[in-house]
């Protein structure tokens, strides 16, 4: 029987924008119509980050957040909402001070992290797992505030999605399910191809995979070029798979994605190419542990 292959798509990110492609959905109406085209296009989880409306920048505004929500939950399309945890995580030391936060730096307190998910009680959250060098700037996750996050969103009923970059964060991951700040079966997104993380191969992703906790499901991306091989690479390898703007901006080789949508549909014709079928939400529901709708 063909195996259901869940599709997350990652609408817009937490980047700088660039306007590299004017596809990047940047408002929450926006932000909403494009994860409800992913939907559409066979997309099981849509992956949340917001932007200021005015100039496409990352934000952290509840605000943003609840109405972009608010519109994907009116429109009655079943799709399973993972919002991000990820910023508030960037330093950037200054040039006279390096224990100062210097310009475009967001560390805050872990709380203001997740005060989103508490109020708006997605299904699902992204918890990065561990500290990195992410490109010219440091993303700080210490262990200390990983357990302080992994006990909220576990209280608060929301399946958090580890991301790990490497396999240190593998070991660190692995501690918060073992202490019980996880609840069974663990799910883990291997995020490959971003500076400084672990390159985005196939000997990378086979190792990490196999540096998983028992039980442990699991989903993997690359970025840019290598968004689509590593969809194939997941598949073969028996994971699932995540695509989007967020990661990548082009359908081919110098051809810009119109739309997330576009690349869900890449995504799941190579799904069901290798014999799999993507899942519906309810059938990734079943496989996250989650209530059923």
């Amino acid at each position: 029987m063909a195996r259901p292959v869940i599709i997350t798509c990652a609408l817009t990110g937490g980047a700088p924008y660039t306007g590299k492609n004017p596809a990047v959905p940047k408002s929450p109406p926006e932000i909403a119509d494009s994860a409800l085209g992913a939907a559409r296009a066979g997309a099981a989880i849509v992956h949340i980050h917001v932007r200021e409306p005015e100039t496409g920048e990352p934000s952290m505004r509840f605000e943003l957040y609840r109405e972009t929500v608010e519109r994907i939950r009116a429109s009655g399309v079943d799709v399973i909402i993972n919002l991000t945890t990820g910023p508030g995580a960037r330093f950037i030391p200054g040039d006279d001070n390096p224990a100062i936060g210097g310009p475009g730096t967001t560390l805050c307190p872990w709380p203001e992290r997740v005060a989103h998910v508490q109020k708006l009680k997605p299904e699902v959250c992204s918890l990065d797992v561990g500290s990195m060098n992410f490109g010219e700037r440091v993303f700080v996750n210490t262990p200390a505030n990983l357990r302080g996050m992994a006990e909220a969103i576990r209280d608060n009923g929301t399946k958090p999605e580890l991301e790990v970059f490497e396999l240190g964060h593998i070991r660190l991951a692995t501690h918060l399910v073992e202490s019980g700040l996880v609840a069974p079966p663990p799910l883990f997104q291997i995020c490959l191809g971003i500076s400084w993380g672990a390159p985005a191969t196939p000997e990378t992703m086979l190792t990490m995979r196999d540096h998983l906790p028992a039980g442990a499901l699991w989903a993997a991306f690359g970025i840019g070029a290598t968004q689509f091989p590593m969809v194939a690479q997941a598949v073969l390898l028996g994971g699932h798979v995540r695509v989007g703007l967020e990661d990548n901006l082009y359908l081919a080789r110098g051809v810009l994605a119109p739309s997330n949508a576009a690349l869900v549909e890449k995504a799941a014709a190579i799904v069901e190419q290798l014999g799999e079928h993507p899942a519906s939400p309810a059938e990734a529901r079943t496989l996250l542990g989650l209530a059923p709708r």
